[in-house]
């Protein structure tokens, strides 16, 4: 049984989040892991959004779909860890990072893994808020109005740097040598 976001927030509220960790786990995962590069933070990550959105659920106005709200929230307790760590951030693309099926050749599946590494790599140079932009448009199909709620700007500034980042990639993907 498939539950709606009000009957998952509902049953939260009351002292069950299963559901709602569940439901979402895997997207704030993915955000998380788009900012920091790194699993194992990004584990963290997500575990400290869940933590704070339970917390917070008192909070939630339904001003935003309970997806944003908790992307954002993701996002916020991925730059968090980010400074305590210090660490550089990286960026996975999730749709690239599945390999072929085990039937392709191994030359496709090497050219495949070649590519996908060059476009992680020049994804992960972008600025944070382009990256972010491209990757939740992109790989979330989110709209940009719930972009610029995830990364802090207006839906307009979303736009922008969704442009900005793509035009950046098609440079950089376009010569080796762009950055």
């Amino acid at each position: 049984m498939v539950l709606t976001d009000a009957e998952l927030l509902d049953r939260a509220r009351q002292g069950d989040a299963d559901g709602l960790i569940r439901a979402y786990a895997d997207d704030v995962y993915r955000t998380a892991y788009r900012v920091l590069g790194d699993a194992d933070l990004a584990a963290d990550a997500t575990q400290d959004a869940f933590v704070n959105a339970i917390g917070g659920l008192g909070r939630f106005r339904g001003d935003s779909s309970l997806r944003t709200w908790l992307l954002r929230i993701a996002v916020n307790a991925a730059r968090s860890i980010g400074r305590r760590r210090g660490r550089r951030r990286g960026v996975a693309l999730e749709a690239a990072a599945t390999t072929p099926s085990r039937g392709g050749r191994i030359d496709e599946r090497t050219v495949m893994r070649a590519e996908v590494d060059r476009a992680q790599r020049a994804l992960a140079k972008l600025p944070e808020k382009q990256r972010l932009c491209v990757s939740l448009r992109t790989q979330e199909e989110l709209s940009y109005a719930e972009i610029g709620e995830i990364v802090g700007c207006s839906e307009a500034g979303a736009r922008v740097n969704y442009h900005y980042g793509i035009q950046r990639l098609r440079e950089v993907l376009g010569d080796d040598d762009g950055m």
